[in-house]
């Protein structure tokens, strides 16, 4: 076991280590120079190329690529992730200010799933190849078939313009107004979720139906057992397993696509401060940030894969 858990380990850190290499080259490579762009913030200014090496000077980007790739790997493993280039406000402090936000949206996005991704999977199930399958089956491959930012940009179009309704916008804390805090992050996790809602009821129909082939389902038919007892005391617990997983990939998942779904929802996440950080060429705040979400999808897969290793023991080989 404690070989399966150090090499699972030695390949999450080779990922992390490759991810930060990646992201460093795509941000030096990509179109833009960060100091023009604050040299030209206000319309109309003007500035020489002596300005700009100051300005990179000041930056520490006239350094050569790898030292500026050791200095700020060295400065990310101690949690030292600097100021933005922009607005000079602490990365690590606007950080912590979002994460909350954006765990919510997450945690909200994953409940939506499953709260609706494991019935309609057990009753697709139950109910093979008559009107109801096929109706909750269409529904669900809608959901995996459409990119969640179209699905969420239509919820705003379509609610303003037949029905003059938009979800709101502006962001309210749960601690001062609940109803609305969770009025607000509904649709967007309804957006985000719908897809793996479908990942998620798609399995649960294959393995319950797998299950109540078996021979042991027919026995406690046999015997008597009330319906709703054989689904779920026999076959709905032998059913979950493999959905398990699914629905760890889709915790490591959700963060991931909040990144465009807190952008058009105007949630201030730190999806949205990636964005932001993108845009304007941020290298310390796109960095670090990619950093957490890779890591996150990272620490996700390594805790499915050791609770496998423990529940079978032939993976671990």
């Amino acid at each position: 076991m404690w070989e399966y858990v150090i090499r699972r380990l030695f390949l999450g850190a080779l990922t992390m280590v490759l991810v930060s290499m990646m992201i460093f080259m795509i941000m030096r490579i990509a179109p833009g120079d960060v100091a023009m762009m604050i040299l030209g913030e206000e319309e109309g200014a003007t500035f020489t190329q002596e300005d700009i090496d100051y300005i990179r000077g000041e930056l520490g980007l006239d350094r050569p690529l790898p030292v500026q790739y050791v200095v700020w790997l060295k400065d990310m493993v101690v949690l030292d992730w600097g100021t933005s280039l922009f607005d000079e406000t602490s990365i690590w402090d606007e950080f912590f200010k979002r994460v909350p936000l954006t765990l919510q949206l997450v945690t909200m996005t994953v409940g939506i799933s499953v709260l609706m991704g494991i019935p309609a999977g057990i009753i697709m199930a139950l109910r093979q190849d008559t009107w109801i399958d096929y109706v909750v089956r269409i529904f669900s491959l809608s959901g995996l078939s459409i990119p969640n930012f179209w699905i969420a940009t239509m919820m705003i179009m379509g609610g303003m313009l037949w029905f003059n309704w938009s979800p709101r916008l502006e962001y309210v804390s749960f601690f001062e107004n609940p109803q609305g805090n969770l009025a607000l992050f509904f649709f967007p996790a309804f957006a985000l979720g719908w897809s793996s809602m479908a990942t998620k009821s798609r399995m649960m129909r294959s393995t319950m139906l797998e299950v109540l082939r078996q021979d042991y389902i027919r026995t406690a038919n046999a015997k008597g057992l009330r319906y709703y007892v054989v689904v779920y005391r026999h076959a709905l617990k032998n059913a979950l397993l493999p959905v398990i997983t699914v629905i760890g990939m889709s915790i490591a998942l959700s963060m991931g696509g909040s990144v465009i779904i807190e952008s058009i929802f105007m949630l201030p996440g730190i999806g949205q401060y990636l964005v932001e950080g993108m845009n304007l060429r941020d290298y310390p705040v796109v960095q670090n940030l990619v950093m957490v979400f890779a890591g996150w999808v990272v620490i996700t897969n390594l805790i499915v894969d050791l609770t496998y290793g423990w529940l079978d023991p032939r993976i671990r080989l």
